[in-house]
């Protein structure tokens, strides 16, 4: 079944979509709308796993006082870049209620859950625009069966991309500037 799109979704404003603009597109916009490389990318509804994982680390990571734990947000990249990511630890003096994206210089952490229709973006273009943003830490969680692998990555300065730091099933522990220790069994059914 094809649904077209709406007459505001394609072809887009005259020279293209901006980062500002996601603020004002209009109420019957999907909710969760991204832009990557200047176009609007929609995300297919999510699954029980994603939904979960997010949760588990929404729920666990616990940064220390000056920064806080959002998910679901915008990080404004550049004029032509604004990915959402699943879960983000951002310096608390950057979030107000009225926030709707967050500067890369105020984001520690992005962690992105992989699904089917993200996959190649989570593995190659998200990376590449977060570590040419200086964003120091990013983690990427795939499916293994029915529990979470996270791959974590930290941002070499020299070369401004990301080097691999682990590939953690069953337990994440981690420095990253405050300790992480996450236990990645999943409870099926989710509590």
């Amino acid at each position: 079944m094809t649904t077209a799109l709406p007459e505001w979704f394609y072809p887009g404003p005259p020279g293209g979509w901006t980062a500002d603009m996601l603020d004002h597109l209009p109420p019957e916009a999907p909710r969760h709308v991204e832009l990557i490389d200047e176009a609007l990318v929609v995300r297919s509804p999510q699954t029980c796993f994603h939904m979960v994982t997010v949760r588990l680390f929404e729920r666990h990571l616990r940064p220390p006082k000056d920064m806080m734990v959002l998910w679901g947000m915008t990080v404004t990249l550049g004029a032509r870049q604004r990915p959402e990511a699943d879960v983000l630890v951002v310096n608390e003096s950057a979030f107000t209620l009225a926030t709707t994206a967050v500067s890369p210089t105020d984001v520690h952490l992005v962690v992105e859950v992989a699904s089917d229709d993200s996959l190649e973006r989570d593995r190659t273009t998200k990376p590449l625009k977060y570590a040419a943003a200086g964003i120091k830490h990013f983690w990427r969680v795939e499916q293994e069966g029915d529990q979470p692998v996270a791959y974590t990555f930290e941002i070499e300065p020299a070369v401004m991309a990301y080097v691999p730091t682990g590939i953690h099933r069953k337990r994440l522990r981690a420095d990253i500037g405050f300790d992480v220790d996450i236990d990645l069994n999943l409870e099926w059914p989710p509590r």
